[in-house]
């Protein structure tokens, strides 16, 4: 396996042959390669190093109307030529669709630097380094468990009306739970564009200092509280709220908690959240995987909620432009944010403790399930460290609570929001950089034993 990017000169050679198909109105070549390596550690000990590589193409044919897909791991100019003519094929029998918007158009989306090649060139050895480094932090009577993972990947998009465009991109991800004593357990998530950015001792230190500090919880009722969430909780609200309410499909089709309230107050004044593929240290392509350009997508701002994010067919539906938002087809799902940032504020995290009466302190969330989606409502259970905080402090640590609310419920109670944000990923296939916040109430419905 290279470490080396197979490139756009090779790429759009293979994407041509695809291109030359006769007897069509269109054809769209969609490229993905993808490579890496995942080290998983348990107990302190490391359990499994992989490596994988992938290379695919999506060919997309417009015929009369009609649309088909085929997909191939063939990279060659025969495969290319073959999972065209199978598209082809499928577009002949599909019934046609009136709301396709056609294939993208030339234009530059510019360029973004975010391949890093010592990252893509990580070896096994040296995650094992990296989860060393962490390990060791864990203390007599505490282990560590948790995941190293680097991912390169480029992507390319080049269709029949003359657009062409390529990126490389590269990711570095650790999660380290550092558990042990008398019930105690903390959690760190770390992520960057640069696997040398990240301080695996620093995260095993937190990690290990969290599992000491929430040693033997005490029992709690569950109730409405105020709360501090930190960056990995708050990831889990913004990615909820996303997938259910930000795609312009869904708020065409009133399936969005949001759909109808374009200019309403959504969320408190200190509630700013955007899309922005451009930002310094995002992951991703200045792309989507239909070839339009990415922009900045303002979707709450200053707690009014202003727009979704929208592909070239919701677009059309909605009566306005793509924002750069496709997913891979074919794509039931319509558009979707992958680098979603929720704007920080000016407080440090001793501020947001201090202005708590009485109240939890909750570092992440874990098994959230979607409850109501219309009312951005979801479920879910407190993780690896949870504490009671009163009169702005923290006074022990307390047993996990399972939690039943409306994201833009609690949205609307933030009262403080963290001037420090950190790169937390909720959902696989995306990322979101957020800070920590103080919220004036939480809905906890349930407790557990542990």
């Amino acid at each position: 396996m290279s470490p080396d990017p197979i490139g756009p000169d090779e790429t759009r050679r293979i994407a041509d042959a695809a291109l030359g198909l006769e007897g069509v109105d269109g054809v769209e070549v969609l490229f993905i390669h993808e490579w890496g390596g995942l080290t998983r550690f348990a107990g302190s000990v490391i359990h499994q190093s992989t490596s994988r590589e992938d290379t695919g193409l999506r060919i997309r044919v417009v015929s009369e109307g009609r649309i088909g897909v085929a997909a191939t791991n063939d990279f060659s100019e025969e495969g290319a030529v073959t999972a065209a003519q199978s598209a082809k094929e499928m577009a002949e029998v599909v019934a046609p669709d009136p709301l396709f918007p056609g294939l993208a158009p030339p234009a530059d989306p510019g360029r973004k630097d975010s391949f890093d090649h010592s990252t893509a060139a990580l070896t096994p050895a040296e995650r094992a380094e990296g989860v060393a480094s962490l390990v060791a932090q864990a203390g007599n009577g505490f282990h560590a468990a948790g995941s190293y993972e680097t991912t390169a990947v480029e992507v390319a998009v080049a269709n029949t009306e003359g657009q062409f465009c390529y990126g490389a991109s590269t990711q570095a991800a650790v999660t380290g739970l550092v558990s042990g004593g008398e019930d105690g357990a903390g959690y760190v998530e770390a992520w960057s564009t640069r696997s040398p950015e990240l301080d695996h001792e620093a995260i095993g230190r937190r990690a290990a200092r969290k599992a000491l500090d929430s040693q033997r919880p005490r029992d709690m009722d569950p109730g409405r509280y105020e709360v501090v969430l930190e960056p990995a909780a708050v990831a889990t609200l913004v990615a909820f709220l996303s997938y259910m309410g930000f795609g312009g499909r869904a708020l065409i089709e009133g399936r969005s908690c949001l759909s109808g309230k374009e200019g309403q107050q959504v969320a408190a004044e200190q509630v700013s959240i955007a899309d922005d593929a451009l930002a310094q240290g995002s992951p991703g392509f200045a792309f989507d995987f239909e070839g339009t350009p990415k922009r900045r997508v303002d979707i709450i701002r200053e707690g009014v909620f202003r727009t979704g994010v929208y592909d070239r067919r919701s677009a059309k539906q909605a009566g306005t432009e793509s924002t750069g938002h496709a997913l891979p087809p074919p794509n039931p799902q319509g558009p979707f944010p992958l680098n979603l940032m929720m704007e920080p504020g000016a407080a440090s995290t001793g501020q947001l403790l201090r202005s708590v009466d009485r109240g939890l302190l909750v570092t992440r969330f874990h098994y959230s399930n979607i409850v109501h989606p219309t009312q951005s409502v979801i479920t879910g259970m407190t993780r690896d460290g949870t504490w009671l905080v009163e009169d702005g402090e923290i006074k022990h640590p307390v047993k996990n609570f399972r939690f039943t609310q409306s994201i833009l419920e609690a949205l609307k109670g933030v009262e403080l929001v963290s001037k420090d944000t950190e790169m937390v990923s909720e959902f696989f296939f995306s990322a979101s950089r957020v800070p920590a916040v103080k919220m004036s109430s939480f809905n906890f419905t349930g407790k557990s034993d542990h």
